[in-house]
Parts: structure tokens; C-alpha cells; sequence
């Protein structure tokens, strides 16, 4: 149960910076605070309603070059029980999901990440982060984030890793 329970408490922070990024309103407490700013990366914390202790996520909010109205909202947090981390991406909602997201770092395919959920905002595609992406990550320039309108269409998102090794060094 206290799983549940903190599995709820880190998508409610989510889902509040998910409101404060995509301009939706949130419940009043839940967009979280910017603590910090690294490079392209911006660290929010909160502490959500029943939680003791504060939670934060790393955030950076992107649109497509070409289509301004294809935008990801990437989230980048530790666990409350500081055993996993977690790279959460909320996509635009149309998107393919059988097709998934793909993700390249600079010119390397790391793969594709299934979605896991769809809300109102947008659809969720998350994965736990092994050392090895995490450290593509740290040492990466960019981030190509792959959604698809089409099983033929995909849209490549660049996302700037700049700022992301000390973002991630300073989550608590």
C-alpha cells in the first residue's frame, strides 16, 4: 500500500508540473516551484498534499521546429524511496501510441518507450533509468524525442541536454 501511495504522490507532482507547463490549470499548490535552473533544465519541487517531505523533478517543456503544435513536457525525478529514476514523457495527444516514443541521443537510436497512460493533457510514455541512459544523458548535446501521427510519420523533438548532468547531480 505505501507503494501505491507513493507511486500516487510522484504522479500527482507530475501531473502539477505537467498543469503548470502545458498552461492547464492545476489544483492550487500543485505546479510546483522552480528551485533551480540548469542550462535548458529547470528543477521544480513540491510537496504534494499528505507527503512529508518535498518532491522534485527535473523539467524542461519543447516544441517541434517545424510543428510548434507538437510539444513534449519531459520530467526527469527520483523515486520517493530513492531506488529508481525516472524519465517521464507527456506527448500531445494524437499521437500513434502502438508506435510508442522513440529516443535518440545525439546521432545513437536508444530505443522506443511504450506509453502508459493518456490524459487529458497529453500521453504519458515512461521508463525507468538504467545507468547506461542515464549516463547517455549526462554526456549527450541533445535528446531526439520520436512521436508518430502515422505509422509512416514520425516527428523528432529535439530536446537540449544542456544543464542535465548538474540538474540531475542537484536532485535531491
Amino acid at each position: 500500500m505505501a507503494a501505491r501511495s507513493s507511486e500516487l504522490a510522484r504522479f500527482a507532482l507530475a501531473l502539477g508540473l505537467l498543469g503548470t507547463a502545458w498552461g492547464v490549470s492545476a489544483p492550487a499548490g500543485a505546479q510546483g516551484v522552480v528551485k533551480n535552473t540548469h542550462g535548458d533544465w529547470q528543477l521544480r519541487c513540491e510537496t504534494p498534499a499528505g507527503a512529508k517531505t518535498e518532491q522534485c523533478a527535473l523539467v524542461q517543456n519543447v516544441a517541434a521546429e517545424d510543428r510548434p503544435n507538437v510539444t513534449l513536457l519531459v520530467i526527469v525525478l527520483k523515486t520517493a524511496d530513492a531506488k529508481s529514476r525516472l524519465l517521464r514523457v507527456v506527448a500531445p495527444l494524437g499521437v500513434l501510441l502502438p508506435a510508442g516514443l522513440g529516443l535518440k541521443i545525439d546521432q545513437t537510436d536508444v530505443g522506443r518507450a511504450g506509453f502508459v497512460r493518456c490524459l487529458t493533457t497529453g500521453c504519458v510514455a515512461e521508463v525507468v533509468m538504467e545507468d547506461n541512459l542515464l549516463n547517455q544523458l549526462k554526456t549527450g548535446k541533445t535528446a531526439t524525442f520520436i512521436v508518430f501521427q502515422t505509422p509512416e510519420e514520425g516527428v523528432g523533438i529535439p530536446v537540449s541536454l544542456e544543464g542535465f548532468a548538474p540538474a540531475f547531480d542537484s536532485l535531491p
